[in-house]
C-alpha cells in the first residue's frame, strides 16, 4: 500500500513539473516555426517549410517538409550550411521543386513526390530568386538578376569600389528554362575534355540552357503564368531600388509572339494578385493616384479585362487593409487583419461580395488551393496556440497537419486577454494583456509595456509573447504583467485609425500607451512605482519618446528606435514614410519635425535607457542611437547603446538575438526589480 501510495505521489509530482516548466531563453529562441504552405493539385499532398535553430553554425535554417496522402509529415531536403525554400508542386503532382543554394548560388531543384534524391533544374551563375511552373509542366520560368556590367569591373581595377546613390543596381527579367523529367542527373556521368585547343567538353550530360523573355531598361519583380499557359502577367518598375516600389505597373507577356502590352499603369503602384481561372482577367491592388498617403490608407481592389482593359472594383465598402488574394473557382480568398484576429475572406468575383470563411482557426496566414478550389492547406492558429499547417475543404472542419504546440508542451506560457481603453482624445485603443499562469486578481503587480513596430503592425494573443529579443516568459514568471498595445497606426482597425499617426507620430502614440497604463492602474492591477516600457523598429522610436517626455517608467529599452526626424529622413532608405506621416521636408517644416522628435525634450528625460541596434541598420539608421545617446549622457541620465555588429534593422542570428534578450533581462531587472545579473559565459546547465 505504501509502495503504491510512492508511486501515486511521484507521478503527480512529475506531472505537475511537466506543466510547470519554465523555458530557457535559448528554448524560446529555438521554437520551430512553420512557414509557407503549398497543396498539391489533387489535394492529396501537402508541402511546406519549417525554420528551425542551428546554434553551431548560429543561423536559422529552412527546409522543406512533407505530409504525404494525410500521412505524419517529414523532412524532404537537409541542405548543409543553407536552407530550403519555395517549395511548389509541378501541375501533374509528381515532382516538388524547391530553391536552394547547395554551393552555387540559389538554384532550382526538383524531387520526386514519392521520394529520391533532387535534382538540379538550372545553373544560373548569378542564381535565381521567384520562379513558378507553366501549366503544361514542361517550362520552369524564374527571375533572374542581369550580370554585373564588365564596365563596372574594369572601373573598380582601376578606381577601386565606390558608387553614386541611387544610380548602382542591376536589373532583373524573366526567363525560361526547359523541364525534361526523364533527363538524367549531369552529376551520374563521366565528363571528359577533348585533347585539341578548343578544351571541349565530350560526352557530357548538361543541363538545358535558360531562354531570357523580356528585355528592356526595368526590373521584374513580380510575375504569374495565367491558367492557359498562353501568358504571363508581370509586374516591372524603372529599378529595384526600395522606393521606386510607388512606380510598380503590370504588364502581359504574349507567350507565342513574345509581345508585351502594359495593362496597368496607375501613378501609384500596382500589386498584382492572381489571374482569374479563365484566364481572361487579372486581380490587382493600387492606390490610383494617390502617391501621399498610401503608407496607411487602403488601397483599392480591381479586376480588369486582358481584352477590354475594362476594370471593376471588388470589396468596395470593406474597411480592410487587403493583401495576399487568390482567385479560384469558388471565389477570390484572402486572409486580412480584422482587429487582432486574422479571417479568411470570400469575395464574390461578380458582384464584389464579402463574406468570411467558417470553421476556421481565428489566424489564418498562408492559404494554398488545390485545382478544386474547395480543398486547401494553409497556415494558422488561435490565440492559445502557436501556428500549424491544417487541410480543410470550404465550410469544412480543418484537420491539423503538424505539432508545433508540443514543443511548449508543459511550459509556462502566457495568459493573453484583449482589452480596450479610451486614449486621451477618445480614440478606442486596444492591447494584449499577458499574465502570469498563477495570476491572483487581487494583486498589484510591476508592468512591462512592449510596443510593436511598423507602426502598422498588430499584436496579438499568444502563448509565447516577444519571442525576439524580449523574455516574456520569464518576466511573467517573475511576477509581472505585460501589455503590448495596439496604439494608433496599427493595422487591423481601419483606415482612419491608421491615418490618426498623421503629423501626430508619438504625440499620439504616447497618449495611447499612457491611457493604458491609467487603465490598468484604475482596476487596480498594477504598482505604478514599478514599470518598464520596450520596443523595436517603430515601437523603438515610441520608446524613446517616452524616455524624453515621460518620467513614470523606471526604465526603458530603445530597439533600432528614431531619435530625430530629421535625422533619420536624409538617412534612411525609405524616405517618403517620413513625408507621408508628416505631410513636409525638414526644410519645408521643420516645427512637425521637432514636435514629434524624442530628441526635442531631451533635457526633460530622467529614465535609464538601454539603446540596441544593428551596425549597418539603412532602414533607421544607427546615427539615431548615438544622437540619443550622446543627449542622455549630457543629461547625465544612465543609458548604454549595445551595437550588433554586422546587423541591419533585425538581429536575425540566434547568438546575438539571445545576448539583446539578455541585455533587456540585466536592464530591467536592474531598475525594475533591483538584481544585478552578470553575463553567463561558458555552457549551460
Amino acid at each position: 500500500m505504501k509502495k503504491l501510495l510512492f508511486i501515486i505521489l511521484s507521478t503527480i509530482s512529475v506531472f505537475t513539473l511537466a506543466q510547470n516548466h519554465l523555458p530557457t531563453f535559448e528554448e524560446v529562441i529555438s521554437l520551430r516555426n512553420v512557414g509557407s504552405v503549398q497543396i498539391s493539385p489533387d489535394g492529396k499532398d501537402i508541402v511546406f517549410t519549417v525554420s528551425s535553430t542551428d546554434w553551431g553554425d548560429n543561423r536559422y535554417d529552412t527546409e522543406v517538409w512533407l505530409s504525404h496522402n494525410g500521412d505524419k509529415p517529414f523532412r524532404l531536403t537537409n541542405t548543409s550550411k543553407n536552407s530550403s525554400s519555395s517549395p511548389q508542386f509541378s501541375p501533374d503532382g509528381k515532382w516538388i521543386s524547391f530553391v536552394s543554394d547547395r554551393g552555387n548560388k540559389n538554384q532550382i531543384y526538383v524531387i520526386r513526390t514519392d521520394g529520391g534524391e533532387a535534382m538540379a533544374v538550372t545553373n544560373e551563375e548569378d542564381g535565381v530568386s521567384y520562379y513558378e511552373w507553366h501549366p503544361d509542366g514542361k517550362r520552369i520560368i524564374f527571375i533572374k538578376t542581369e550580370k554585373e556590367s564588365n564596365a563596372k569591373k574594369e572601373r573598380e581595377k582601376r578606381y577601386g569600389a565606390f558608387e553614386t546613390d541611387d544610380r548602382e543596381y542591376r536589373l532583373s527579367h524573366l526567363w525560361k528554362i526547359d523541364f525534361n523529367p526523364e533527363m538524367p542527373d549531369p552529376a551520374e556521368f563521366p565528363c571528359y575534355e577533348t585533347v585539341d585547343s578548343l578544351k571541349e567538353k565530350a560526352g557530357c550530360i548538361v543541363l538545358p540552357k535558360a531562354q531570357r523573355l523580356t528585355e528592356g531598361n526595368f526590373t521584374v519583380a513580380r510575375f504569374l503564368v495565367s491558367p492557359d499557359g498562353n501568358m504571363i502577367a508581370f509586374t516591372h518598375r524603372p529599378d529595384p531600388l526600395i522606393n521606386s516600389g510607388f512606380k510598380t505597373d503590370i504588364s502581359i507577356l504574349d507567350l507565342s509572339s513574345r509581345e508585351v502590352k502594359k495593362v496597368v499603369s496607375f501613378p501609384s503602384g500596382d500589386n498584382l494578385q492572381d489571374w482569374s481561372p479563365d484566364s481572361k482577367e487579372i486581380l490587382f491592388m493600387t492606390s490610383l493616384n494617390d502617391t501621399l498617403s498610401n503608407y496607411y490608407k487602403n488601397q483599392k481592389l480591381l479586376v480588369i479585362n486582358c481584352e477590354t482593359g475594362q476594370t471593376r472594383e471588388l470589396a468596395k465598402d470593406q474597411d480592410i487593409s487587403f493583401g495576399g488574394f487568390t482567385w479560384e473557382l469558388t471565389g477570390i480568398y484572402s486572409p486580412c487583419y480584422v482587429r487582432t484576429n486574422v479571417p479568411l475572406y470570400r469575395i464574390d468575383p461578380d458582384d464584389g461580395s464579402m463574406n468570411t470563411a467558417r470553421n476556421l482557426p481565428e489566424h489564418v496566414y498562408n492559404v494554398s488551393f488545390a485545382r478544386d478550389g474547395r480543398t486547401f492547406a494553409f497556415s494558422g492558429r488561435n490565440g492559445d496556440q502557436l501556428t500549424e499547417i491544417y487541410v480543410s475543404v470550404i465550410g469544412g472542419t480543418p484537420r491539423v497537419i503538424t505539432g508545433m504546440n508540443n514543443q511548449i508542451t508543459g511550459w509556462k506560457t502566457a495568459l493573453s486577454e484583449v482589452i480596450t481603453w479610451k486614449s486621451k482624445d477618445g480614440t478606442l485603443i486596444e492591447g494584449v494583456l499577458h499574465k502570469p499562469k498563477d495570476y491572483v486578481s487581487s494583486k498589484k503587480y510591476p508592468l512591462l509595456v512592449i510596443i510593436h513596430g511598423g507602426p502598422t503592425g498588430i499584436d496579438s494573443p499568444t502563448p509565447v509573447p516577444g519571442s525576439g529579443v524580449y523574455p516574456v516568459l520569464q518576466w511573467l514568471d517573475k511576477g509581472c504583467l505585460v501589455l503590448r498595445p495596439n496604439y494608433r497606426g496599427s493595422d487591423g482597425y481601419g483606415e482612419a485609425f491608421r491615418s490618426l499617426n498623421v503629423r501626430n507620430l508619438g504625440v499620439g502614440d504616447m497618449w495611447d500607451v499612457m491611457s493604458g497604463v491609467e487603465y490598468l492602474d484604475k482596476k487596480g492591477i498594477i504598482d505604478k512605482n514599478f514599470m518598464g516600457c520596450m520596443g523595436w523598429s517603430q515601437g523603438g522610436y515610441i520608446s524613446a519618446f517616452l524616455t524624453t517626455n515621460t518620467n513614470v517608467f523606471k526604465a526603458i529599452s530603445v530597439g533600432a528606435g528614431i531619435s530625430d526626424w530629421m535625422t533619420y529622413y536624409v538617412n534612411t532608405d525609405i524616405h517618403p514614410f517620413t513625408i507621408q506621416y508628416l505631410k513636409a521636408t525638414p526644410w519645408e517644416d521643420g516645427s512637425i519635425y521637432k514636435l514629434t522628435s524624442p530628441v526635442t525634450n531631451i533635457n526633460k528625460a530622467r529614465t535609464p535607457t538601454l539603446i540596441q541596434h544593428g551596425e549597418f541598420d539603412r532602414r533607421v539608421p544607427i546615427a539615431n542611437a548615438y544622437e540619443l545617446l550622446q543627449g542622455l549622457r549630457d543629461r547625465k541620465v544612465p543609458v548604454e547603446l549595445i551595437v550588433y555588429k554586422g546587423f541591419g534593422h533585425g538581429i536575425s542570428k540566434p547568438k546575438e538575438r539571445l545576448a539583446a534578450t539578455w541585455h533587456n533581462w540585466q536592464w530591467f531587472n536592474k531598475y525594475i526589480w533591483g538584481e544585478e545579473v552578470e553575463l553567463p559565459l561558458g555552457e549551460q546547465k
